[in-house]
């Protein structure tokens, strides 16, 4: 997977997170009078937010709505199916090579839907594009380090400035404190703690994290922490989610994926779902204005 592809999967589900906010908030507005804030003797009506979310994200959210309908109609009109074996390989890869986690503030199943829509985007976009097999074979030899996942562990963290302070916050995990509130509330890693001390898959090729997690998680079952951890900013507790096992996928496995990405490759211009809106007949809202 490319830092492309990934950057479309990231976007999509912005835009998909905020249609589901939309959409429960419209459907329970039986009256846009309904005040939802009150600032001094100033209010601001249900209806006036909800206005202000489409005036600003309104144009986008539908685009990526037809754009999702338009694909999965050609798609269906070409024949063009994804497995789920196809998917699931993916998601393997978003996780593993970019440590993006799907845990608690994100849906496993929306990344799956967008990155079934991705792959679909490019099949079509790729259709008539021939790629002869001792080419596809050629850059599986080549990037076949592509291929190989390692072992990578899903991880949160709390990393606080002494030893006494994080045998004290173990002790409050073990009473049934929540570890991603405590994270919040005292971790001194900034940007985890904004996060709950999520700091996503991490595995022996990871840098960004110290190489000391991945010894003392080893043996962890999941949702079970470690003791306090000696690093360079103070003493870590760390929390095991998840654990996927290395593998190396077969030539067999990724030749479509190869195919698609060469076929991309060869193409003179960035194409879009957008180009397919013509022949998927879209009309919409903000062509009539």
């Amino acid at each position: 997977m490319d830092k492309r592809r990934l950057w479309t999967l990231i976007v999509g589900l912005v835009l998909l997170n905020i249609v589901t906010i939309v959409f429960f908030l419209s459907r329970d507005s039986s009256d846009s009078k309904e005040v939802v804030a009150t600032v001094g003797k100033d209010t601001i009506t249900r209806q006036q937010w909800l206005g202000e979310m489409e005036e600003r994200y309104g144009r986008d959210v539908l685009s990526e709505m037809i754009d999702q309908k338009a694909i999965a109609l050609l798609a269906k009109k070409y024949d063009i199916s994804i497995t789920e074996k196809a998917v699931d390989r993916e998601l393997l890869l978003v996780k593993t090579m970019y440590g993006s986690s799907t845990s608690e503030n994100m849906d496993e199943e929306a990344w799956r839907e967008q990155i079934r829509y991705s792959l679909l985007l490019d099949e079509l976009l790729t259709k008539d594009v021939v790629v002869k097999e001792e080419e596809l074979k050629k850059f599986y030899e080549q990037n076949s380090i592509l291929y190989e996942i390692p072992t990578s562990y899903h991880l949160s963290h709390i990393i606080v400035k002494t030893e006494e302070e994080a045998k004290k916050t173990i002790k409050e995990l073990e009473q049934g404190s929540n570890f991603a509130t405590l994270a919040m509330e005292r971790s001194i890693d900034e940007f985890s703690a904004n996060q709950g001390g999520d700091i996503g898959y991490i595995s022996e090729e990871t840098d960004q994290h110290s190489q000391v997690y991945l010894s003392a998680v080893e043996k962890l079952k999941k949702n079970e922490w470690t003791s306090p951890i000696a690093t360079e900013n103070g003493f870590a507790i760390v929390m095991l989610h998840d654990q996927i096992k290395g593998r190396t996928f077969s030539y067999k496995d990724v030749k479509d994926s190869i195919r698609r990405q060469i076929a991309l490759e060869q193409m003179d211009v960035t194409a879009t779902a957008r180009d397919f809106w013509e022949e998927a007949k879209v009309d919409w809202f903000y062509d009539q204005n």
